[in-house]
């Protein structure tokens, strides 16, 4: 009985205010449905940017992949090397070198990566074979001749490296990749610095 009763007076109250709650219902949902009408255009506008970054792996100069390409097997070669030398070598200079060479590098390879997944460019992973053959060969050496070899290996590729980082710096296309390359020179300064001070001091 109480639900015939309230059902009469839902009817009766809705055919009473049916027009006005029609359009009050309408509007509402009305500005509703503009909204993501509004928030599409904004969706749009976000995939556009996104394509728009991809689009910059085209544009890459030959000068920016090979720095690139040679940036990251460079790191990555310094980096298997200086865990090597933090466990192989006898000197405690030539330890403690390679302990700063895996920091270092280990955080300017990841600057490197995060640059490349921004742009969309693809690294090697792994190393070419000259780089593999340098340290399979330093691999193989104990003692004195390990340093020997090691603090070598450092000085020359440091001195590669700044003079390959210094020609991005002054002809890379990329700008965030110009501004890795300067940003990272004083480092691999310090680090020639540091090796011929090494190599100097292995008896």
């Amino acid at each position: 009985m109480k639900n015939s009763i309230l059902t009469l007076l839902a009817v009766s109250t809705m055919l009473a205010c049916k027009k006005s709650e029609t359009t009050t219902v309408n509007q509402p949902m009305d500005s509703t449905a503009v909204a993501p009408s509004v928030d599409s255009p904004a969706v749009t506008a976000d995939s556009t940017t996104v394509t728009g970054t991809t689009n910059t792996k085209v544009s890459l100069s030959d000068q920016d992949k090979k720095f690139a390409d040679g940036a990251a097997q460079g790191g990555l070669m310094e980096v298997m090397m200086g865990k090597l030398a933090a466990t192989n070598a006898s000197d405690k200079n030539v330890k403690n070198l390679g302990e700063m060479m895996v920091k270092d590098h280990s955080k300017a390879n990841e600057e490197l990566k995060s640059w490349a997944s921004t742009v969309g460019y693809t690294l090697p992973t792994s190393l070419d074979a000259e780089k593999q053959n340098k340290y399979d060969e330093l691999k193989s050496k104990k003692g004195v001749e390990f340093d020997r070899m090691y603090s070598d290996l450092m000085v020359s590729d440091h001195k590669e490296d700044i003079a390959e980082f210094k020609k991005e710096a002054a002809d890379g296309q990329e700008a965030s990749l110009k501004s890795f390359a300067s940003k990272t020179l004083p480092t691999l300064d310090h680090h020639l610095m540091e090796a011929q001070k090494t190599k100097s001091g292995i008896k």
